[in-house]
């Protein structure tokens, strides 16, 4: 599935937390009704019937109606119903006087009251009960004072909804901040969703295959972050097509220069044989022979770029068979130089040799290294003859002994009517860095100086 240019609004991370703050800014508004609404049910379902009927304002509330409802009741009634009251109210006391000031009955009381009450012992105990304890309600019989006053009473530690029961406004708070600490975890809960899913892909991008090419990842939302999956997937599709392609492209070349090799050395065996022939034929001259001499040169130039691109495949393809000995490297060099003497002779070189009589051993390929050396001693050959000079000695370089092979030609990256493509020293490097060696080249005007050494 390819990425899309724009996600849509619907489906995007911006949405999604947007409702996270509508829904916030609708329930808001509601949380005061809907707090007094629960705490109305919670005191209805687990408080106990008593508390409600204990609670100051409706024991008041109650008490009045019941007065009120007692307009014109003979004595006998009302004594029922302070009775039926007192099994209502147990833990309250009660009594009440009529009209002509006599206590007329008490229940539960057990402090001193007037048998006989005047107006002012009437204004006397209303003045010392109000805000007192016991909790104290005096209603008037009726609608006319006149019929009598009934009282209740209730010591103030025994209503238990003023001592063990919250306001509304503590629990209204409380649930305030539950309803925003709800919100706050929301939030919370979005932001490390979406966190979780960064770091879900931040390993998927740095963790990688035997390729080096990270694996695709499951997309299962098709947001922002999808989209960033999406588009990752399909980088990754892209690479791995052109790693395929890479991989054909180094294949159909390998095959290339092996077959253009093999099919290049026969004919440069009988070039190489007519030239032989024709130098045998006398007489020559002086201008035939060096034509010859010419392509004598180029036809072993030719076999050896030849020989140099079936090693450059074989090495990049690992299958230039490297096998490592402890190997005494400057008798290798000693032999090598003494090979290629009659070659600087003839070129007209100065060979310095500056090796010590000591061994010394290197885990190398005896054979991989004679190449490397043929390889600089031929460049020193056809790059750097105009300061018809070599040398090769060790040297003392970062903690360890290093071969030198040295020349005075123009440098390294000087122009040569005879330079290549650089498959030689390609093919220097790639053995260098298999056989675990080093390599440094210094070059400036003066000549070039190849360090090799191994590493420590």
């Amino acid at each position: 599935m390819r990425p899309t240019a724009k996600t849509k609004f619907r489906n995007s991370l911006l949405a999604r937390y947007v409702f996270i703050i509508l829904i916030a800014l609708c329930i808001w508004p509601l949380v005061f009704p809907v707090g007094s609404l629960i705490y109305y049910m919670q005191s209805q379902l687990f408080f106990p019937e008593e508390f409600n009927i204990y609670d100051s304002r409706n024991l008041e509330k109650a008490w009045h109606q019941e007065a009120k409802d007692l307009d014109k009741a003979a004595a006998d009634a009302v004594d029922a119903k302070l009775r039926a009251l007192k099994e209502q109210y147990p833990r309250a006391s009660m009594f009440w006087v009529d009209a002509s000031g006599r206590l007329r009955l008490k229940l539960g009381v057990t402090v001193a009251i007037p048998e006989q009450w005047t107006m002012a012992d009437s204004i006397q105990f209303m003045k010392s009960s109000y805000g007192g304890d016991p909790f104290t309600v005096v209603a008037f019989i009726g609608q006319d004072p006149k019929q009598g006053f009934m009282v209740v009473q209730i010591p103030r530690h025994m209503m238990e909804s003023e001592v063990i029961y919250p306001s509304n406004e503590r629990f209204l708070t409380v649930f305030m901040l539950s309803v925003f600490s709800f919100f706050l975890f929301t939030s919370w809960l979005f932001f490390a969703r979406i966190r979780k899913r960064l770091l879900r892909f931040q390993i998927a991008m740095t963790e990688t295959d035997e390729s080096g090419i990270p694996q695709p990842i499951a997309v299962k939302r098709v947001d922002e972050i999808g989209q960033l999956g999406l588009a990752f997937n399909h980088m990754i599709d892209q690479l791995n097509s052109a790693r395929q392609r890479e991989q054909e492209e180094e294949a159909l070349r390998k095959q290339l220069i092996a077959n253009l090799s093999h099919d290049l050395r026969t004919p440069l065996t009988t070039i190489r044989g007519h030239a032989y022939t024709l130098r045998k034929e006398v007489p020559l001259t002086p201008k035939g022979k060096q034509s010859l001499d010419l392509i004598e040169s180029k036809v072993d130039n030719v076999a050896q770029l030849i020989e140099n691109l079936m090693s450059y495949t074989l090495l990049s393809a690992g299958k230039y068979p490297l096998r490592t000995a402890r190997t005494d490297v400057l008798r290798l060099c000693r032999t090598s130089v003494a090979s290629w003497y009659p070659v600087f002779e003839k070129e007209g070189f100065d060979v310095d040799v500056r090796l010590p009589e000591a061994a010394l051993y290197w885990n190398i390929d005896p054979q991989w290294f004679t190449r490397i050396l043929d390889n600089l001693f031929q460049n020193i050959v056809r790059h750097a003859n105009s300061g018809k000079y070599v040398c090769i000695r060790t040297e003392e370089r970062h903690g360890t002994t290093a071969v030198v092979i040295a020349d005075k030609g123009p440098g390294i990256h000087a122009e040569s009517d005879n330079k290549g493509a650089g498959i030689g020293l390609t093919i220097v490097a790639l053995m260098i860095k298999e056989m675990s060696l080093k390599q440094d080249i210094v070059g400036s005007r003066d000549g070039t100086a190849i360090y090799m050494y191994p590493k420590i």
